[in-house]
C-alpha cells in the first residue's frame, strides 16, 4: 500500500508540476523553491538546485515582472508567445526530475508526458488570453491573470496533499483541452483574419481565396 500511495504522490507531482509549468511557471519554481528551503515539501536530488537563493531570487524577479506584463491587453498575448520556448521545455525538464533517480527510459517517458502536458495547458492559457484581448477593458486581464495564479497554486497545494483527487481533476482538465482547444483556435483564427482585414493584410488573399472557390468567377482574359 506504500509503495502505490508513493506511486500516485510522485504521478501527481510529476503531471502537476508540468500542468502548472504551461500556465505559470515562475510560480511553479517558487513553490517548489520555497517549500525544498523551508522542508515543507521533500524534493528529488535533480530538483535540489530549485532551493538555491539565486534561484530563487531570479524566480521571484520573473514572476514580478510576468505579474504587471500578464495584466495588460495584448503584451500579455506577446509575453505567452515568447514563452512557448520557455514552458514547455521546463515543464518537461521538472517532470523528468521530479520521478528521481531511476532508469533513463522512465525520466525520457516522464519528460515526454510531461513537455506535453506543459504545452496543453499552455496553448490552453495562451489562446484564452487572446481571445480575452479582443474586449477593450482590461478588467477581464486581471481577473483571468489573478485566477491563473490562484489555479496554479491551489493545483500544486492539492497535488501536494491530495494526490489522487488531483489525478481525477487532471484527467477532467485533459478531457475539456481536448474538447476546447479546436474549438478555440478556429475562433483564434477569425479574429486574427478580422485584424488583417482591418489592416489590410489579409484582403487580398481573401479576395483570391473567393474567386477560386466560385466557378465562373475568374476573369476573361482578352483573345490573342
Amino acid at each position: 500500500m506504500n509503495g502505490y500511495e508513493a506511486l500516485i504522490a510522485t504521478l501527481a507531482l510529476t503531471m502537476g508540476t508540468s500542468w502548472a509549468s504551461g500556465i505559470n511557471l515562475y510560480a511553479v519554481m517558487l513553490v517548489l523553491g520555497i517549500g525544498g528551503a523551508t522542508d515543507n515539501i521533500h524534493l528529488p536530488a535533480e530538483l535540489i538546485v530549485l532551493e538555491n537563493p539565486l534561484v530563487i531570487g531570479a524566480a521571484v524577479l520573473m514572476y514580478v515582472i510576468q505579474f504587471f506584463v500578464d495584466k495588460v491587453p495584448g503584451l500579455d498575448s506577446a509575453w505567452d508567445t515568447l514563452h512557448t520556448f520557455v514552458r514547455i521545455p521546463a515543464g518537461a525538464m521538472l517532470a523528468a526530475g521530479m520521478v528521481g533517480d531511476v532508469s533513463p527510459a522512465l525520466e525520457i517517458a516522464a519528460g515526454i508526458l510531461g513537455g506535453g502536458t506543459a504545452a496543453t495547458s499552455h496553448a490552453t492559457k495562451t489562446g484564452t488570453r487572446l481571445m480575452i484581448n479582443t474586449s477593450p477593458e482590461p478588467v477581464t486581464n486581471w481577473s483571468a491573470s489573478i485566477s491563473e495564479d490562484v489555479l496554479v497554486i491551489g493545483g500544486l497545494w492539492t497535488a501536494l496533499n491530495h494526490p489522487a483527487l488531483f489525478l481525477v481533476l487532471f484527467i477532467i482538465f485533459i478531457g475539456l483541452a481536448i474538447w476546447l482547444l479546436p474549438k478555440l483556435w478556429y475562433l483564434i483564427k477569425e479574429v486574427l483574419l478580422k485584424i488583417g482585414r482591418f489592416f489590410g493584410i489579409a484582403k487580398h488573399n481573401v479576395i483570391e481565396t473567393s474567386h477560386a472557390a466560385v466557378p465562373g468567377t475568374e476573369t476573361n482574359k482578352p483573345g490573342k
